[in-house]
């Protein structure tokens, strides 16, 4: 996203261009590093090289318009009716794009002369960070737009700020130089806002990761003053709403220039900024960003949503309630009275479960109400945003009458009643009775409003929609007050609309009391022709009557959108409300549905869990027809022990220690996000900061090996955790020589126990590990259990005490299909190495045993043993698929195979 400006030529160089070249470059040179949609008739067209940027990134057509500098001038246009999916595409490949509209009327350009063109200007700046429409958004996820801000001098070296456009919510929190990385990995945001000033000092201290330079754009210094920035803010914000003096110096820098870059991209319109909430530094877990990729809690490695915690247990029915969900799965709280009230909540409904359905029902009835009210501010919205404040009004106001009803409300529960039955019952009724039920997307498109709603409007839809009805009412009517069954109301290119009757009839309307009212027109040989002011009036009325519909549908929906936006803090309050009590409805569908059980949280450094499942595996295994072996875990601690404990896990590969690892982390996360846990009980300690470092992976363009990889991760562990941590650790150590590799993991171990004293899983194939057990106290070996059957390996995936005596590698080296010799070969090294390692002192010895081995040769595979004709029948045979009859008839062969094999 970070583009190079493109430098529009001077005013010297644009001598000679046509006045529409001219202007477009006026305006191209005050919009630097923004591809110019510039709107001619019913065309966005671009030039330059903007036009060579967007026809490779759109795959459009790329032409050419006159010259410039005695050089083709490039162009490629997009429809004006579909430039929002271009736009779209654009923005996803993090191009920025201006919107260039024509602010006047093509016949007033005319006015100033046969050469004037029509004026244009930027309406809009558009950039991944502030989109708001449906089509560039994800329903169910947060669009952030974050500025960074940095001072040099006080305890704290920066301070984010952040907001979600499309709801106007809006937080800034001051960090510390090593909680930056993992709180932008939290946020995630679509666009961050720095400058060059600061990009510079990061990257000299090593904070820049590489993959903010993606996201990245620049703030003019003097944006990011604090003194200029805190002028915004008071510009913006009403003193009773929000004072910028409570923020630091840097949180008014980075609030203030975001608020500001938001103004500048909407061109005067007012988004729907909220006063910022404050997120101080202790008041959610933290979770650095290794520790969110291996856990895979909003998304999984592979960038899917499919597979991670949160599309597993999103069974929220609303999109804000799907986005708040995962807002609560990101940062899970460490204030345990807090934690306790959500889950209160949620076990009322847990244990109400029709009162649960009931509300579930009636939220798949609520809009997004807060998108819906920021387009409406941004004067983007149309009738369908209208009628979705006015349902969701509607809904909010059936959810409080159903939970007033209900006996002993949670705090939680009661505080959302409250809070949704102030919806504004008279604006949900107006939007009722004025919307009609078919609406189109834009209010220019007209036919929104519902008939009966305003008697003016009735009349002029009735003039130009049902002229034949009207003039045939009209004609009626005069036929009654002349007597005249023969007259007719006609109409042609010349008259218009005129009255007709036979020439015998003709001289009746020429004489008084008629002649006051008809007027003659023309006299035909059979016939008169006639008009009256009535008529005349109709006419023109008939000419009018959808430019003036519309126009009236016009003030109606002005009308409306002010009486919405008169009450935004309000219905921003209702929008919160229904997206907490859609996720606490979720989380009490999910917790009854699995049979997840209410952990206990405190404040103490418990972390006993009973039967814990992985809430992700738990349901692919379900869902192929298999169950899930579930496993206690008990790194419980206490002040006076020194800390919780710490588990050494050995056991083979593919015997379950990864899942059961991670289990325990995601089981944390779930009990302090709010949420019932997958487990036969659970009680955990509040934990501060949560570790995670299971599998392995390298960041070979920036230099870093897989080796490196883990130690940074590892580093970022050992110097960060706390007593009330949580550490899991898989592996630690394995990505370099093995001496070197069990030094790291035996004394990363001591660190853990002696310096630390959190509570903390380490899996390990380093079977000498299992020694510390005998003289650290808090240590204890569990192993993953294993049955060997006929030669075989059976992962049983349970975990039980003990250690594994080895790590069972070739089996699955042999599972995952290496060649039969290898295998063999393998085992014949491994043969030696085992018999010979008590005896064999040095490393030196080690590898003259091996010397002595004779030289791998390849051998075709062995043939498959055969199998007796019984066991291959039994193989055969499919008793789900065999009616009575043939279970008897196979029974019989099966004997008679028997018998064959006796007598030979």
């Amino acid at each position: 996203m970070d583009q190079t400006p493109i430098e529009a030529p001077t005013s010297a160089v644009t001598a000679g261009l046509t006045p529409m070249m001219a202007q477009y470059f006026e305006i191209k040179a005050v919009n630097p590093g923004y591809l110019l949609f510039y709107r001619m008739g019913d065309f966005y067209e671009l030039f330059f090289e903007d036009a060579e940027i967007a026809s490779a990134a759109l795959g459009i057509v790329l032409t050419k318009r006159g010259k410039h500098l005695g050089e083709d001038i490039g162009m490629c246009g997009v429809p004006i009716h579909a430039a929002n999916d271009y736009l779209n595409k654009l923005i996803k490949l993090g191009h920025r794009v201006a919107i260039c509209e024509q602010v006047e009327d093509p016949a007033e350009a005319k006015k100033r002369g046969s050469k004037s063109v029509v004026k244009r200007d930027v309406v809009r700046l558009v950039t991944p960070g502030t989109l708001t429409e449906d089509d560039h958004l994800d329903a169910r996820s947060a669009n952030y737009l974050a500025a960074l801000a940095m001072v040099r001098h006080g305890d704290t070296d920066f301070a984010l700020a952040w907001a979600d456009i499309s709801t106007g919510e809006t937080f800034v929190a001051d960090l510390s130089a090593e909680r930056l990385a993992d709180e932008l990995a939290r946020i995630g945001p679509a666009e961050l806002l720095l400058t060059d000033q600061t990009r510079q000092a990061l990257v000299e201290r090593h904070l820049f990761a590489p993959a903010w330079a993606e996201i990245a754009a620049s703030l003019a210094p003097e944006i990011a003053d604090s003194e200029a920035a805190a002028e915004v803010l008071r510009r913006t914000f009403s003193s009773d709403v929000f004072d910028p003096s409570i923020l630091s110096r840097a949180g008014r820098a980075a609030f203030g220039s975001l608020v500001g870059y938001v103004a500048q991209s909407q061109k005067g319109r007012s988004a729907p900024l909220r006063a910022p909430v404050l997120q101080a530094s202790d008041a959610v877990m933290a979770i650095d960003a290794a520790t969110r990729s291996s856990l895979e809690i909003l998304i999984t490695q592979r960038g899917q949503a499919k597979g991670s915690l949160r599309q597993s247990i999103d069974l929220t029915v609303t999109a804000p309630g799907a986005r708040l969900l995962a807002n609560r799965l990101a940062a899970p709280l460490r204030d345990g009275r807090a934690i306790n009230d959500r889950l209160d909540a949620v076990a009322r409904l847990v244990d109400d479960s029709l009162l649960r359905a009931r509300l579930r029902t009636s939220l798949k009835a609520a809009p997004d109400l807060a998108r819906a009210l920021s387009r409406l501010s941004l004067e983007r919205g149309g009738p369908r945003d209208l009628a979705a404040i006015g349902k969701s009004v509607a809904a909010a106001l059936a959810l409080s009458e159903d939970l007033a009803t209900q006996p002993d409300l949670t705090p939680v529960l009661n505080r959302l009643c409250t809070t949704l039955a102030a919806a504004p019952r008279g604006l949900a009724s107006e939007l009722a009775l004025a919307l009609d039920d078919e609406l189109p997307l834009l209010g220019r498109d007209g036919g929104f409003v519902r008939t009966g709603y305003d008697a003016t409007l009735d009349e002029e839809r009735a003039l130009g929609s049902e002229t034949r009805a009207v003039v045939a009412a009209l004609q009626a009517r005069l036929m009654d007050e002349t007597d005249v069954r023969s007259l007719k109301i006609k109409h042609n290119g010349v008259l218009g609309y005129f009255v007709e009757v036979p020439a015998s009839h003709g001289q009746k309307l020429l004489e008084a009391p008629h002649r006051e009212i008809f007027i003659h027109r023309q006299t035909l040989a059979n016939a008169m022709r006639f008009t009256t002011t009535e008529l005349a009036e109709l006419e023109g009325r008939i000419a009018k009557a959808n430019d003036a519909a519309l126009a009236i549908e016009t003030r109606i929906f002005t009308a409306l959108r002010d009486a919405v936006l008169e009450r935004t803090g309000e219905l921003q309050g209702l929008a919160d409300a229904l997206a907490e009590l859609d996720v606490t409805a979720a989380l009490a569908e999910v917790s009854a549905t699995r049979f997840y059980c209410r952990p206990q949280v405190d404040d103490s450094l418990a972390f006993a869990i009973v039967g814990g499942r992985h809430p992700v595996v738990e349901q692919m295994v379900r869902a192929e027809g298999q169950s899930f072996v579930a496993n206690d875990a008990d790194l419980s601690g206490s002040e006076a022990l020194g800390g919780g404990k710490l588990w050494l896990v050995t056991g083979p590969n593919m015997g379950g220690k990864s899942t059961f690892l991670r289990q325990n982390a995601l089981i944390a996360i779930l009990a302090q996000m709010g949420c019932f846990v997958p487990a036969e009980s659970a009680h955990i300690g509040v934990v501060d900061r949560l570790f995670s470092r299971v599998g392995a992976s390298d960041d070979i363009a920036h230099g870093r090996s897989t080796f490196m990889v883990e130690m940074v991760e590892t580093a970022a562990i050992l110097n960060r955790a706390t007593r009330y941590s949580l550490v899991v650790l898989d592996e630690i150590g394995r990505g370099t020589a093995t001496f070197d590799g069990l030094s790291i993991a035996w004394a990363s171990v001591e660190a853990l126990h002696e310096t630390t004293g959190c509570r903390a899983l380490f899996a390990t194939h380093f079977h000498e590990l299992t020694s510390l057990a005998k003289t650290l106290s808090r240590v204890a070996n569990v192993t993953m259990k294993v049955r060997e059957w006929e030669g075989e390996v059976v992962f049983l995936h349970e975990v039980g005490p003990g250690a594994a005596d080895r790590s069972y590698g070739i089996q699955v080296a042999r599972l995952a299909g290496l060649p039969a010799p290898v295998i063999q070969r393998a085992r014949q090294v491994l043969d030696v190495l085992e018999q010979r390692s008590a005896g064999t002192a040095s490393s030196k010895d080690k590898a003259s045993v091996l010397d002595d081995l004779p030289l791998f040769a390849h051998h075709p595979a062995p043939a498959p043993k055969s199998q007796d004709p019984i066991h291959e029948a039994l193989d055969a045979v499919r008793p789900d698929d065999m009616t009575p009859k043939q279970a008897i008839e196979t029974l019989y062969e099966l004997k008679k195979l028997r018998d064959d094999a006796r007598r030979r």
